[in-house]
């Protein structure tokens, strides 16, 4: 599974000559509420089996949650079903705080 720092998804959402990743945020509606990355998709992980025929197969997605561990298992997950380029976001939105956004609320 690929992983991906906040400092490089940062470079890839601001670079127009990419296509921008799908932000697929798989925390859930209260985390989701407090804090997010802008133009994320929120998806609780519990809903992904039911609702990954919502998203592009081919489309490369980025896969957010809290600290990294949710969403590596979602990543893993979406491989299995034959999603082609999944990301998971190294160290979740904190590290996104830490790294990127510093007045982002933590928790």
């Amino acid at each position: 599974m690929r992983q991906i720092r906040p400092t490089e998804l940062k470079s890839w959402l601001d670079d127009n000559n990419r296509t921008a990743p799908v932000l697929l945020d798989v925390r859930e509606p209260n985390e989701f509420a407090y804090c997010r990355i802008e133009g994320s998709l929120p998806m609780p992980m519990a809903t992904v089996p039911s609702r990954c025929a919502e998203l592009d197969a081919a489309a490369p997605v980025v896969v957010i949650c809290h600290h990294g561990g949710r969403s590596a298992q979602v990543a893993m997950f979406l491989e299995r079903q034959g999603f082609s380029e999944v990301i998971n976001l190294a160290g979740g939105v904190a590290a996104w705080a830490g790294e990127i956004d510093p007045a982002m609320p933590r928790y």
